[in-house]
């Protein structure tokens, strides 16, 4: 060999070496190649605010090793890498830095702001990006976009006016959540529901006229009061039949308020009367647009109380409820406070109970849009990965609201709105403001000051980096994609939106399938955060043990949308697989020097151990591919581990040393061959899963190949199929197991050899032994081995173990020092009989067994069970030796 590999296996050593070597190779860069079929996976687009954290490593891991794979099986694969502006994320993050340094981002300005949003991207917007690197990604860097690119914002100002043109981008004032923190709308889908515990406040309506009457109505809410325009009841309520169209005296207000009937009040539920807030809860504005009744905003954009709260204004929300809450008591209205645990939507980011809030914003209308993307799933043109997803995809769709894509940010893509000063007409255009107003022909128009939703831009993801709306070789090529990785945490704020911009847009589906993972745990369950502080770093991992073993970790035990579980202990067993085959690897190379190896192997020359291996390796190609093809990566590289570790290691090299270290075997070609052979093979079939260490032991062991990367994925052949010849090996590995598993009962050291008789009538199994006799002479510890019809010349005495097709005998005085053995059984049996004693004494004891705790007892019991199970089989063992 030219080269040799390092004594030990260091990761640090090799892994930015070789990443280097890929992309200076340029493997990594897609073309259009007309003579290969595509293969797509476009890359969640991490914040540019991003870390590394364990789910990137995750989710980057199982996209890589689809891409290594597709690669190896001869695909000209695109993995389309880029970041997200992440629009709020970011915006807090720059506006918090600007404070520590004393600047106030309203002082400022928006474009003085954007210059500190642009420095702070450039700045560190790629930091993740050269962390995915750590890991082995192997994504085209050459192509790397972010969604505020040119060409992406392109993209986004298209689909608005197309989206406006057709009338499905309105302008309104409706319902919002509205984070009081953030100052910003946000979507349904960043809105997270926590279960909080409060109170309902029982309020007293004075009935106008009716001295001495009351409505009376429940509330979680207080506060609110100072908006409603209505109490409701159920038409069919009798109970409130004859109050229907009366007035009620708001409370701490002047005003008043009527009685209505609507179908929305649950008779059942409380007292059957709700008081209605229209611009503060969404049902209540639904049931406002029925009743035509005003909507009265009580709150700041801060949640503060606003000007028409009288005393109130001012004043913080809960501060308010407060303040009402006492003030309603002093009136003796407030009639009761009961305790109440209810889901209370958040804010995902900043964790701020949201407020519902009427104001004007920009809505997309999603019905046919969303009917699209549900008919995309049924008819099996999206599919899910495992299919129970597809539940929370149909729901999602089928209870899905008007999106609200204007965000009262300044980081983002500005919506290509503008009013005119003079007739406040709204023009919508591309390619910037308009010299004058369409209709009256004013030059004075402003921008809307909003921004979008950041997944406006991100649902566009799949074709606006490729060059959409232009039809560019790469749009033609590349799209529709193959693959989407992500998490299941982000199906209705990604993947829904992904799957109807493409339809509408593109007319096609963005994706054939959607691999769902889970979310990374630490070892006791816990979902990883900042708050608990148990987040694990992977670049601390790697740094520790190397990337490969971070991302054998990462898959081994991996499901498709099951969660996982972080141990230390699993990082290591990684690190130790490396080294095995590191180790194996080395010992291969070492001995190559040994004999001729030519390029092909004639099948006589081979033996039967080399044909099992090769049979073995041949059928794990083609499940390896299946499961690799099914997503089951968990599966694929448990499959491969198994094989290198048992198979390979543990027995075909155990078996070809004897061959190796004999000065006059003439098979000792063929065993060399073949672990050549099947170690290569081995190697690609690990190495989309462990991308640095095959790549080195590889090349090295093929120093005319470039790289394992562009080598061909192992496929099953006829030239490896040696079926009898594998189930013959596999008997003999059941004997092996059969002869070890007796001398461990006895105690007997490996280094104690012994003769092995094999006893079958079948001619063929004789055969089997015969031929295999060098390998299974020496993995089955013997000194000779002796193939025969019947038990002559075998001792009464000898030990013997079963399998289907013969029995082996091994005679007991070859095994066993007979004086030995027996001292120290006599000195066991001595022991438990001491402890037999004891034992019975404490639970012949009548204090021992009222006072102890009855686990105490019990325990007890369960050892003296034991000592005499041991006892039994010490004194049978005697018998038997003292014969």
């Amino acid at each position: 060999m030219s080269k040799e590999l390092a004594k030990t296996y260091d990761p640090k050593g090799l892994e930015d070496r070789l990443y280097q070597k890929w992309l200076d190779k340029g493997y990594f860069h897609a073309t259009v190649n007309p003579n290969k079929k595509p293969f797509t996976i476009m890359m969640p687009p991490p914040n540019v605010t991003g870390q590394l954290h364990m789910g990137h490593a995750l989710d980057n891991t199982m996209q890589d090793i689809l891409c290594r794979f597709k690669r190896m099986e001869g695909y000209e694969v695109l993995w389309q890498p880029g970041t997200d502006h992440a629009a709020i994320a970011t915006e807090v993050k720059v506006t918090n830095m600007l404070k520590e340094q004393g600047i106030d981002k309203d002082e400022i300005g928006r474009e003085k702001f954007l210059e500190h949003c642009w420095e702070w991207k450039k700045e560190y917007g790629g930091r993740i990006n050269s962390q995915l690197r750590k890991i082995g990604s192997s994504a085209d860097w050459e192509r790397e976009r972010f969604t505020m690119d040119e060409g992406c914002s392109k993209a986004v100002e298209e689909v608005f006016c197309r989206l406006y043109e057709k009338g499905w981008i309105y302008k309104g004032s409706r319902i919002i959540n509205w984070c009081p923190v953030c100052q910003t709308s946000i979507s349904d889908a960043e809105v997270e529901y926590q279960e909080q515990a409060g109170h309902f406040w029982h309020i007293n309506y004075p009935v106008v006229g009716e001295e001495g009457r009351f409505v009376e109505i429940a509330t979680t809410r207080p506060e609110t009061l100072l908006g409603d325009t209505a109490v409701a009841v159920n038409p069919e309520d009798e109970r409130y039949t004859d109050i229907v169209g009366k007035m009620l005296k708001l409370p701490l207000t002047d005003r008043e308020i009527p009685v209505i009937a609507d179908a929305y009040v649950d008779k059942e539920f409380g007292t059957g009367c709700v008081k209605i807030t229209p611009a503060h809860d969404p049902n209540d504005f639904e049931v406002g647009k029925r009743h035509n009744l005003e909507e009265i905003n009580i709150l700041n954009d801060d949640g503060t109380m606003n000007n028409k709260c009288g005393k109130y204004a001012g004043m913080d929300r809960y501060e308010a409820r407060k303040a009402m809450v006492e003030d309603l008591e002093k009136l003796g209205l407030l009639v009761k406070v009961v305790d109440h645990v209810h889901n209370v939507g958040t804010h995902d980011r900043c964790k701020t109970t949201v407020e519902p809030m009427i104001k004007p914003q920009w809505f997309v209308k999603m019905a046919d849009m969303a009917a699209a993307a549900s008919e995309a799933e049924k008819n099996g043109e999206v599919n899910f990965i495992p299919d129970r997803f597809s539940k929370i995809y149909q729901n999602w769709l089928n209870n899905i609201h008007d999106w609200c894509i204007s965000r009262q940010l300044w980081w983002g893509h500005r919506i290509p709105a503008y009013t005119c000063d003079d007739c406040g007409e709204i023009t919508v255009v591309r390619g910037g403001m308009p010299e004058k107003c369409p209709k009256c022909g004013s030059t004075h128009l402003i921008q809307d000051p909003d921004t979008l939703d950041t997944w406006f831009s991100s649902a566009l993801w799949p074709f606006s980096t490729l060059g959409w709306p232009e039809k560019t070789p790469e749009f033609d090529y590349f799209y529709p994609t193959d693959v989407l990785v992500t998490g299941y945490d982000i199906i209705f704020f990604w993947v829904i939106r992904m799957v109807f911009s493409a339809l509408e847009q593109t007319k096609q589906v963005p994706f054939h399938h959607v691999l769902i993972h889970g979310l990374v745990r630490d070892s006791q369950g816990r979902k990883m955060s900042k708050s608990l502080g148990n987040g694990i770093d992977p670049l601390e991992v790697i740094d520790k043990y190397g990337a490969d073993a971070l991302r054998l970790t990462l898959m081994t035990g991996n499901a498709p949308g099951n969660d996982m579980r972080f141990y230390w202990e699993r990082v290591e067993a990684s690190r130790n697989f490396a080294n095995k085959v590191w180790n194996a690897s080395r010992f291969i190379m070492m001995n190559l020097e040994k004999a001729e190896v030519p390029s092909k192997m004639p099948k006589d020359k081979l033996t039967l151990a080399d044909k099992w291996i090769l049979s073995k390796v041949n059928t794990l190609a083609t499940e390896v591919t299946d499961n690799m093809d099914r997503y089951e990566l968990g599966i694929a590289v448990q499959k491969v581990y198994d094989f290198i570790w048992e198979e390979f290691c543990d027995w075909y090299i155990e078996m070809v040393k004897p061959r190796l270290y004999s000065e006059t075997d003439e098979t000792k070609g063929a065993a060399l061959w073949t672990l050549k052979t099947v170690l290569g093979n081995a190697l690609k079939l690990l190495h989309p899963f462990m991308p640095f260490i095959t790549e080195e032991i590889y090349c090295t062991l093929n120093p005319d190949e470039d790289s394992i990367m562009i080598a061909a994925w192992p496929k099953e052949t006829e030239d490896f199929a040696y079926a009898e010849d594998e189930a013959a090996v596999e008997m003999m590995k059941e004997a092996v197991r059969s002869i070890r598993g007796v001398r461990t009962s006895m105690n007997v050291p490996p280094s104690k050899k012994a003769s092995v008789f094999v006893v079958t009538e079948d001619a063929a199994v004789q055969e089997t032994f015969k031929n295999g006799a060098v390998f299974f002479g020496t993995l089955a510890g013997a000194s000779e081995v002796h193939v025969q019809a019947d038990k002559a010349g075998i001792a009464d005495d000898a030990v013997s173990a079963v399998i289907p097709q013969a029995t082996i005998y091994i005679p007991f005085a070859e095994l066993v020092d007979l004086e030995k053995e027996i001292a120290r059984l006599t000195k066991e049996e001595e022991r438990l009989t001491k402890e037999i004693a004891r034992s019975n004494g404490m639970l012949g004891n009548p204090n021992f067994i009222n006072k102890a705790p009855e686990a105490k007892v019990q325990a007890e019991k369960e050892k003296l069970a034991n000592y005499q199970q041991m006892m039994e089989q010490v004194q049978t063992r005697l018998e038997q030796l003292k014969k």
